[in-house]
C-alpha cells in the first residue's frame, strides 16, 4: 500500500492581543540613542519569536530576506541589517 505524502504543516501567525494592552511612558531624560537601541531589541525580539513560532530555529537559516518577509508577514516595518543581526544573536544565544 503507498504511503501517502506527507500533508504540509500549517503554521500559525503569531497571535494579536485580545485586549488592548496598557502602554507605557518610556522614561524620560534618556539620550536618543537609548530609545533607538530600546526599539531595535523590542522588533528583534518579535522578530525572533515570529521565526521561531514558523519553524526557523537555527540563527544560520534565518538570512536577511528570510527575516524581513517574516516582518511583513506579521505586520513589522522591514527590519535594518543591524536589526537583522540582533534577530540572529538572540536566536544564538537563547539555547
Amino acid at each position: 500500500m503507498p504511503v501517502p505524502a506527507a500533508a504540509p504543516m500549517l503554521v500559525d501567525l503569531p497571535c494579536k492581543p485580545l485586549g488592548k494592552l496598557e502602554k507605557k511612558a518610556l522614561p524620560a531624560g534618556r539620550p536618543r540613542d537609548w530609545y533607538i537601541a530600546h526599539n531595535r531589541r523590542l522588533k528583534a525580539m518579535r522578530l525572533a519569536i515570529a521565526l521561531l513560532d514558523s519553524g526557523v530555529y537555527l540563527p544560520n537559516q534565518a538570512h536577511n530576506r528570510t527575516i524581513r518577509s517574516t516582518a511583513e508577514r506579521v505586520g513589522i516595518h522591514p527590519p535594518s541589517d543591524i536589526t537583522c543581526h540582533m534577530v540572529r544573536a538572540l536566536m544564538r544565544y537563547s539555547r
